[in-house]
């Protein structure tokens, strides 16, 4: 059982206990509960923490947990019908309007309720994180001297030269500004290189998280079509044309949703019709180090191959560690990278100095490069076990295209199937999959799913998923 589910079954068990305890009395020791409800020690304070945050005990070092007293403040009912004017109103009339729309996003991050087999995750199961390691790194890291202390705005030397590296080509330290996550990266980076109510280019389909940042900045994301060798640089081309932007968002390495790979032939031509238009490229390298075992040598990062200040490049070591590793990366060369730090200095100053230096002490192990060998080699199992079996089981989902890389498989459902239905018959037979909707800025040219194989616990689990997505099938397309 998952630690989550076993957190959330024990705070419903002691929520309905609750009232045969007197107010100020007395729970059981937590040795107690542990013996009694059959889980770690882990699990019983993480519950007790909940109902404590919900005002239901009261924790006493030293002598235990209390039932705690009822809450006497009853609040008032506000009427908060006004707000709808105030975030509708918007001072220039056209501008594109500013909803934020996380749906496509929560969609990796909530988790499913208990018992559900997530293939709709965006990160990686617990057990292919490398939990010791960073625990480790992170107790290195809080030992060294000024690590609590306040830390460069463009991040630690070590941690930017680390990056620089890792990028190549003519960026150095210099170029490279520590984020919280490429999420925040991606965020900066269309504040600062786009006004609101500008056209944005975007792959299609693509991530909805940078969707969903583009449409929060007022900024209006207009698609252009991939197929397996990426972006089509004809396309690009007129699209830049009609809508005069001057930025483009692409994933040249296993794009998400599709898994594509911009070929070798279509590199130097984005990079060149991008520098004709007077427009940057934001590269999201976001999943770099999730390639599998058998993918061969990897095509580097078109900022290695750039040397006009084009590229913006975002990348993160979340997507190969853990989702709370919130540690990524802006590089840039050139005036625009003076606006990009501001833009993060003014939003978060700086991001944690001992988040910093464990990471730089996590990539300098030994255990760094034992931890991705594994990943990958576990990762190509999984694609393998996830692929066989969807052919066998399900053989109406068009499979177009098989990535070497990263965490996740594209779906084409046969035309005229409610997607939506399809999604909701899942849950109900306990599998949670991703829409294909979410990933299109526009009419999407068919129904989709996309299923992650990497936030599952192993290949029974990604059998027994299939499975029952085969029943959700034959109860939504009939």
């Amino acid at each position: 059982m998952y630690e989550r589910s076993s957190v959330a079954e024990l705070v419903k068990s002691l929520k309905a206990e609750l009232n045969r305890y007197p107010v100020d009395g007395k729970l059981p020791s937590s040795r107690a509960m542990v013996e009694s409800y059959r889980v770690s020690p882990v699990t019983v304070s993480r519950a007790l923490a909940q109902l404590a945050a919900e005002g239901l005990v009261v924790t006493r070092p030293g002598a235990g947990a209390f039932r705690a007293r009822p809450s006497e403040y009853t609040p008032a009912p506000g009427d908060t019908s006004w707000q709808e004017i105030a975030l509708s109103a918007d001072g220039a009339t056209d501008a594109a309007p500013r909803a934020v729309d996380a749906s496509g996003v929560l969609v990796t991050l909530a988790a499913p309720p208990p018992g559900v087999i997530e293939f709709n995750g965006g990160y990686l199961h617990a057990s292919l994180q490398p939990e010791q390691a960073m625990a480790a790194a992170l107790a290195r890291a809080g030992r060294r001297p000024g690590a609590w202390g306040r830390p460069p705005v463009d991040g630690i030397p070590e941690l930017r030269e680390w990056f620089a590296r890792g990028i190549g080509g003519p960026v150095t330290a210099a170029d490279v500004l520590v984020t919280a996550g490429g999420q925040s990266a991606l965020s900066t980076a269309l504040r600062a290189l786009a006004p609101p109510g500008a056209s944005v280019l975007v792959e299609s389909p693509t991530y909805p998280g940078m969707l969903a940042v583009a449409r929060a900045a007022g900024l209006r994301p207009v698609p252009v079509p991939v197929d397996p060798d990426g972006v089509r640089p004809g396309l690009l081309a007129d699209a830049f044309r009609a809508t005069g932007s001057r930025v483009f968002v692409c994933q040249p390495l296993f794009q998400n949703p599709t898994g594509a790979v911009l070929s070798d032939a279509r590199r130097p031509e984005v990079l060149r019709i991008a520098r004709e238009a007077g427009a940057f490229v934001i590269e999201d390298d976001f999943v770099r180090r999730l390639v599998h075992e058998d993918a061969g040598p990897l095509p580097r990062p078109l900022a290695t191959d750039d040397h006009d200040g084009v590229v913006v490049h975002v990348c993160s070591l979340t997507k190969a560690t853990s989702p709370s590793l919130r540690v990524g990366v802006l590089a840039a060369r050139g005036p625009v990278f003076e606006r990009l730090r501001s833009i993060q200095v003014v939003d978060s100053f700086f991001v944690p100095r001992p988040i910093q230096e464990a990471t730089v002490e996590l990539v300098g192990s030994p255990a760094w490069n034992r931890h991705l060998r594994s990943v990958s080699g576990k990762l190509k199992d999984r694609r393998n076990t996830l692929t066989a079996a969807l052919r066998s089981s399900l053989p109406e989902l068009d499979l177009p295209y098989i990535p070497s890389g990263g965490y996740h498989l594209w779906l084409r459902l046969p035309d005229g199937t409610d997607e939506a239905a399809v999604v909701s018959a899942a849950l109900r037979a306990g599998v949670a999959v991703a829409p294909g909707r979410p990933y299109f800025s526009a009419e999407p040219p068919a129904p989709h799913l996309r299923l992650s194989f990497a936030g599952v616990a192993g290949q029974g689990e990604i059998a027994e998923g299939v499975r029952r997505l085969r029943r959700a099938c034959d109860e939504a397309l009939g």
